[in-house]
């Protein structure tokens, strides 16, 4: 049988411990849908401790621009670049995640 517990010596995983990122999605699809102009307004509003990054492709194809908020594992949609403030303060500085901009595949009950 394969144990899986993790020893008391190795590193912490809880979440809370992890830096905070934000991928926006650049790949040919997401771009093609506005996702440079989603990347500059998250540019545009810095948020402290929160590193902002352009990703490849998130394998969403078709439901971008795609917006991924680590190491929470939120996934936002069709993300447009005027709705950027309100995820910068809702979620990235009010810890509440944006329900109406939920991507439904990863957030069924939003």
């Amino acid at each position: 049988m394969l144990n899986t517990a993790q020893p008391s010596h190795s590193p912490s995983t809880d979440p809370a411990s992890l830096p905070r990122c934000v991928r926006v999605c650049q790949n040919r699809t997401c771009k093609k849908q506005g996702a440079a102009d989603v990347l500059a307004a998250f540019a545009a509003l810095p948020v402290p401790d929160v590193m902002v990054t352009a990703s490849s492709c998130l394998g969403q194809c078709g439901n971008g621009p795609i917006v991924l908020v680590l190491p929470e594992i939120v996934w936002y949609s069709g993300v447009q670049p005027s709705e950027v403030p309100l995820l910068v303060e809702q979620h990235l500085l009010g810890a509440q995640r944006v329900r109406q901009m939920l991507y439904y595949r990863f957030h069924p009950q939003g």
